[in-house]
């Protein structure tokens, strides 16, 4: 069998230790990432966890579960896929966090994977998808870290919820079958939803805004039947550079359901003044997007409300 084995480095303005807190923790990873849409830790003991991981290769949407082991002290941190996804055979690799100095560092990330029978061409796709995730990863991660600070002021988080007298597998319904939304949100135009891989769909959509402008969006959206469904947005408004969230539907003692949307946001503050005028604040832009957000999450909350409710 034929294993490759790969290394990717990039340098950080940044302490080393602060590098790899952010890489210790997998929640953030669909905030940093790009080909990152979502991570569920499975379970963890000790320096070793087993995390579930969502993420585009090469455009379409894969997921797989690792186990990891962590060594704060060190700096490292290694991985191996315990299920592929095909074409791959086997996946394993290293995080590797070097000071430079005290206000830099190297990070390494090395990889070592096999292909399904061997197959040259699947070999030449997982070189491809992995050289891919591998620079746009390290870029992210530069870009994240470097920019931590500068950027606290424009990453919030925010949820609406509703109680619903309705079943949580009905609200949950409603979300899921985001392809029937231009019938049933008036909001939504147009809709398109594909489900390849069940439990992972691609969701576009053209939403109609206050103003009657049409903003077209694409999401991927990872289901968990019938307690949450998790996306991150890939195709963003303008004033976003960064939007995950999710959709989660809890049961209460009384039968009744608390259904939340949970969005996080970064600001695109580029592009503040040019949106929303020569004076507009960040300030300004976090309330614009927070209220656009929340009026289409409450409006899509209620609908569901509506249709779980008249099912009981």
């Amino acid at each position: 069998m034929t294993t490759r084995e790969v290394e990717h480095e990039i340098t950080i303005a940044a302490p080393a230790p602060d590098v790899y807190r952010l890489l210790a923790d997998v929640t953030n990873w669909p905030r940093i990432f790009p080909p990152t849409i979502h991570v569920d830790r499975v379970d963890a003991s000790g320096s070793q966890e087993r995390i579930r991981i969502w993420a585009t290769a090469n455009g379409q949407p894969k997921n797989w579960t690792s186990r990891r082991e962590l060594d704060p002290e060190g700096l490292r941190i290694t991985f191996r896929q315990e299920v592929t996804t095909k074409p791959v055979a086997a996946m394993s690799g290293t995080w590797i966090v070097e000071p430079l100095g005290e206000n830099s560092s190297r990070v390494r990330l090395l990889h070592d994977y096999r292909a399904i029978d061997d197959d040259p061409h699947d070999l030449l796709w997982i070189d491809e998808a992995v050289d891919k995730n591998s620079r746009s990863e390290l870029a992210a991660l530069k870009e994240n870290v470097e920019l931590a600070h500068a950027t606290a002021d424009v990453t919030f988080s925010f949820e609406d919820s509703v109680h619903i007298d309705g079943l949580a597998k009905d609200v949950y319904a409603f979300i899921d079958e985001a392809g029937l939304w231009s019938e049933r949100l008036p909001h939504v135009a147009t809709v398109r939803l594909t489900e390849d891989t069940p439990g992972v769909q691609t969701l576009e959509m053209d939403t109609r805004a206050k103003d009657g402008s049409v903003h077209t969006t694409k999401s991927y959206r990872v289901t968990f039947p019938h307690h949450k469904i998790a996306y991150k947005q890939v195709t963003l408004p303008a004033l976003m550079t960064l939007h995950t969230g999710r959709w989660t539907f809890e049961e209460t003692p009384d039968g009744s359901t608390l259904a939340t949307s949970q969005h996080t946001v970064t600001l695109n503050t580029a592009n503040i003044t040019r949106i929303l005028g020569p004076h507009a604040t960040t300030e300004d832009a976090r309330a614009y997007v927070h209220t656009a957000l929340s009026t289409n999450s409450r409006a899509t909350l209620h609908h569901a409300k509506t249709h779980a409710e008249g099912n009981r």
